[in-house]
């Protein structure tokens, strides 16, 4: 069986991995699959990424880093995103995954002019979910783990715009049959959300936020985990929900 190749694009602070592992852990355990499952490539490590007919799916993990700063390794990560939609790699971004695969197909990223978006969010799904095939079982509000300054601005042209929170207009895209990318962390733990707000405390403090509100405010986010571990299922499954999508993509465009 073809892995889920993980394209890790940075790592957890030291002090979270000494305690939770690092980020391709917290995706393995999101998305279920046991480690001969998956391949773990460490872009940003210069390490070279397969070609994507090799692999059953891919998942564009979060990063320290900027999209808006053009690093060669994501400028070459970029241009790979571009071979894997041209033959129809399941794909699903996440934060900074999320941001390179808009990048890549013609987006807008940059800071958000908000300012930064932490903590436990309420996220609302868009008339279009209702169509497509690992959305339409969520429920119309849920809840996710959200940590980011840069956002996607400018979709893609092409791309169907899913989700919204207050804060950022574009928690979920949809590029195509068989990609989707998310601003929110499904594969984030109530502990991860956590430790990453207690780790810019002092920062938060700065920007004028209630610390201790947001770490109050944090919550299990299973919808979130099962929209990830569905994207997983549908790419491994033969009897997938992602053939029905073409005429899916049609009724939301026509809508």
């Amino acid at each position: 069986m073809k892995p889920v190749l993980i394209v890790q694009t940075g790592a957890a602070p030291v002090e979270l991995r000494a305690r939770m592992g690092d980020f391709p852990h917290w995706f393995r355990v999101a998305m279920a699959l046991r480690p001969a499952q998956v391949r773990t490539v460490r872009v940003d490590h210069e390490q070279a990424l397969p070609p994507p007919r090799m692999l059953a799916a891919a998942v564009i993990t979060g990063s320290g880093a900027m999209v808006s700063e053009r690093l060669p390794w994501s400028e070459r990560t970029a241009g790979w995103i571009r071979d894997a939609m041209d033959v129809g790699l399941p794909l699903f971004g996440v934060c900074y995954g999320h941001q390179l695969i808009a990048h890549a197909l013609g987006g807008r990223v940059d800071y958000h002019p908000r300012g930064r978006e932490i903590g436990t969010q309420a996220i609302t799904l868009l008339s279009g979910a209702a169509c497509d095939p690992l959305l339409q079982r969520l429920p119309d509000g849920f809840a996710a783990h959200t940590t980011h300054e840069q956002s996607v601005l400018e979709p893609p042209r092409d791309a169907l715009v899913l989700a919204r929170s207050t804060h950022d207009a574009h928690q979920i895209l949809r590029y195509g049959e068989t990609a989707l990318s998310t601003q929110f962390h499904p594969e984030f733990s109530v502990a991860a959300m956590q430790a990453y707000i207690r780790r810019r405390a002092g920062v938060l403090r700065g920007e004028g936020r209630d610390v201790d509100a947001l770490l109050a405010a944090t919550r299990p986010t299973p919808e979130a985990r099962r929209l990830l571990r569905s994207f997983v299922r549908a790419a491994l499954s033969d009897d997938t929900p992602l053939a029905a999508l073409p005429a899916a993509i049609r009724r939301v465009r026509a809508a």
